[in-house]
């Protein structure tokens, strides 16, 4: 079965983010399980060093969006419609 999300792929941005908030959990849990790991200190460092910049930069662009584009977005890539601002969801 093939989910609505699955027609539509994310944009440059969206991946970006997504895949460094994935990380980020996952580093933050592997942290919490396992404080003085020294592996997930380093690899924490690399994301920092390296990856950090261009992944603020492309959150800056979502952020920007408008409402009515975020709005339009979620609705393409979870198959919803959400109904304008004020009402119920």
């Amino acid at each position: 079965m093939t989910t609505p999300a699955a027609a539509t792929s994310l944009d440059a941005d969206e991946e970006r983010v997504t895949r460094a908030q994935r990380l980020l959990i996952h580093l933050g849990a592997a942290l919490v399980a396992r404080p003085f790991d020294t592996g997930t200190h380093d690899k924490l460092r690399a994301f920092l060093d390296e990856d950090a910049e261009p992944v603020l930069a492309s959150l800056a662009v979502l952020r920007r969006r408008p409402e009515a584009e975020l709005r339009h977005r979620v609705a393409e890539l979870t198959g919803h419609n959400l109904r304008a601002a004020g009402g119920t969801a």
